[in-house]
Formats: C-alpha cells, structure tokens, sequence
C-alpha cells in the first residue's frame, strides 16, 4: 500500500508539473482538436489544455477534412463517401447533424459571417452551397473536372476552385451573407482559368486580391489578380482590376503540393513534394524569391502568427522542420510519427499538432521547450489514416 501511495503521489507530481508549465488559461476556457480519420469514418476529438484524448465521434463514410466555424460553436466534416456534410456541436462535443451534398465532397470554406458553407464535390463536379443557420444546401454550381480545394477570399465575393481532373481554376462571384435577403444567389463563374496541372491548393490574400494555386502535377504556381468590387477604390483608380485575369505562372519545385501563407499575406512558402524543398514566393512582385532544401517528402506548412516561422510536416522523413523566415534558413527537425501529412496550432501557438498517416497518431510538439527550443511533448492516439485538424477554442462566460 506504501509503495502504491508513493508511486500516485510520484504521478500526481508528474502530471502537475506537467499543466502548470503549461500557459495560465482563464477559467471555463476549453480548447479542442478536432482529427478527421480517413479509414475509420471517425473524428478523434482531442483536449489541448489537459493534452489527452477526449473521445471519438462517428462520422459518415470517409471523412477528408475538417473546419471550424469562425463565429459559432460547431465544427463540419466532409465525408467523401456518404456524400454529406456532418456538424458537431464543439459545446457539448457530439455530432448533431448530417447535411446532404453530392458526390464526393473533399473540402469545405467557411465565410468570415459562420453563416455560409462551400462544398467542393469532386465526384459531381460541383460545388454546393449549405446555409449552416438550416443546415441544408441552397445552392449549386458547375466547376470543372474533379474539384479538389475550395477558398471563399476574407471580403466574402471570390469563391476559388481548383480542378485537379481539368487542370484548372473556377472563379465565382458569389453573394455576401445578407440576413434580410429572402431568396438565394447561386454561385456565378466569373473566370476560369485552364493551364494549371494538377490543381490543387490555393491561397487567397488577405486583401482579396489574388489569389495563387499549387500545379501539382508540374512545377508551377498560378497567380491570378481577383476582380475588385464595382465602384471600389482600386476599381476606380485601375478599371482593369474589375476584372479577374491571370498575372503569371511562377517555375517553383516538383509537385507543389501545398502553400502556406503568412498571416499578412506578404509571402507564401510551396511545399514541392518531388524536390525535397520549400520554395518562397513575394505575393508583392509575383515573383520567386528562392528555393531551399526542407527535408524529405515535403506536404504541407503552417506559418506562426508573428510571421517569423514556418513549420514543414516531411512525410518522407516522419519529421517536423522549423524554417526561419527572417533568417532564412532550417533551424530545427522534430521527429513526429509515421508519414505527418497535416498541421495545426493550438490558438496560443504553444503547441503544433501533427497528423501522422501511417501510424494513426497525432504528435503534439511544444514549439517552445524549457530549454528554448521546440521538443516532442507527446504523441496522442487518432484512428486509421487521420488526414486534417481544426482546432476549437471556447471561453465559456460567467
């Protein structure tokens, strides 16, 4: 009995230290990880103050990606097998609805309002609009073949496509959530734009302005100026800006993959998956500002919110690579699990996620360790193939 006593005691110790290194959080606040599980139809729901598995929430067939809503409680989940949209209610962390869409949905944007949600469906070639206060879809639009990423740019008007089948970009003008409108707007295509390989992640500016689109398939990345709204300032000082048209295609790595944008959208890091490298693209001057070597079978990025350090998940390597911007150079390697695929932060930033593929876990990295460096904090369990992470903070009032 003496020996169990000591070795709580000892545990309890450990797992204190443990929280109160941690960062002070105000009380009622909750945070949460959301992990969509691609093999197991399941969301692995995560506790990132506590740093432990909360639980795990069926979902439909073949969930591919996951968003949270900026402005309401609830998180959404693309299922690409069943076709629909499920919603959970990130309160009381349970699934509370399901909304129908087409056939094979593979991402979702949600505007800046909550209100809205855009479903690109590749099987359809479509993309479906969902009013998330009914939770049902009001409308539909063609795109072309297999689209894979859809963006809403941040004032609400570009809706952007990408259609990997068709090697292209669809750009509609869509309407800005207005609560007295009393009938629906479908999507209208304002451009498109073919000569893209592959297309697949976009990255809209913060000023929505333009918009850039991995060619994953080749060894490009598309920039393409947005159309300014009518009567606008730049509209006025530029009529040509009134309209969207292609600025140029920018030589980066193989296989683009994947672009991360820093928060002022002054630059936007390409992970090249067939090069093992980085590349850094000025949104400013359209143009290529270098290439550097970031590890084996880069997928993806994140960049911090003082616009200081990009994260790289190297599928390849089962690492995690810190590169710093300012410096210009590869400063720290993490080992995480089997083949990392996608990135999170926590909402303070005090640790990174990892959804590892392979091995069906997530590493949780500490981006600054006790001894001032990044370090692997602990690996958390998920389900088969987890593919996307949102994140979820809550600050309950009293």
């Amino acid at each position: 009995m003496r020996s169990s006593f000591v070795f709580c005691a000892l545990l309890f110790c450990v797992v204190g230290c443990r929280r109160n290194s941690f960062p002070d959080v105000p009380d009622g606040y909750r945070e949460f990880a959301y992990v969509s599980n691609g093999g197991s139809n399941t969301v692995s729901v995560l506790d990132l103050v506590y740093v432990r598995q909360d639980r795990t929430l069926a979902v439909g067939s073949g969930p591919t990606s996951v968003t949270a809503n900026p402005v309401r409680n609830e998180v959404y989940v693309a299922n690409s097998q069943s076709g629909s949209v499920s919603v959970i209610d990130a309160e009381a962390n349970r699934v509370v609805a399901a909304i129908l869409v087409h056939r094979l949905p593979s991402s979702l944007a949600i505007d800046h309002s909550g209100h809205r949600a855009y479903v690109a469906n590749t099987g359809s070639n479509s993309v479906s609009v969902l009013d998330l206060d009914r939770r049902r879809e009001i409308a539909a639009a063609g795109t072309g073949e297999l689209p894979g990423v859809v963006r809403i740019s941040p004032d609400g008007r570009s809706l952007v496509v990408t259609n990997r089948g068709s090697g292209s970009v669809s750009i509609f003008e869509v309407s800005p959530y207005d609560p007295a409108l009393k009938t629906e707007i479908a999507p209208r295509l304002r451009a498109a734009f073919p000569g893209c390989p592959g297309a697949s992640d976009a990255a809209i500016l913060p000023d929505s302005s333009k918009v850039f689109v991995a060619c994953s398939a080749g060894h490009q990345v598309m920039a393409v100026s947005l159309a300014a709204a009518a009567g606008s300032w730049s509209a006025r000082q530029n009529p040509s800006l009134m309209t969207d048209h292609l600025l140029t295609l920018l030589d980066v790595g193989k296989a683009p993959v994947h672009l991360a944008m820093k928060p002022d959208g002054g630059e936007i890091f390409v992970s090249n998956f067939d090069s093992d490298s980085i590349t850094e693209i000025s949104t400013w001057t359209n143009e290529v500002g270098g290439a550097y070597p970031i590890g084996n079978k880069p997928v993806g990025g994140i960049v911090s919110k003082d616009n200081g350090r990009l994260w790289i998940a190297n599928s390849g390597a089962d690492s995690l690579a810190m590169y710093s911007i300012d410096d210009g150079r590869l400063t720290w390697s993490v080992r995480a699990g089997s083949g990392p695929v996608a990135l999170a932060f926590s909402e303070d930033e005090h640790l990174l996620l990892a959804a590892d593929a392979h091995s069906g876990d997530i590493a949780v990295v500490r981006t600054e360790s006790s001894q001032g460096r990044p370090a692997l904090f602990t690996i958390l369990p998920a389900g088969v193939s987890p593919n996307a992470i949102a994140v979820k903070a809550i600050e309950r009032q009293p």
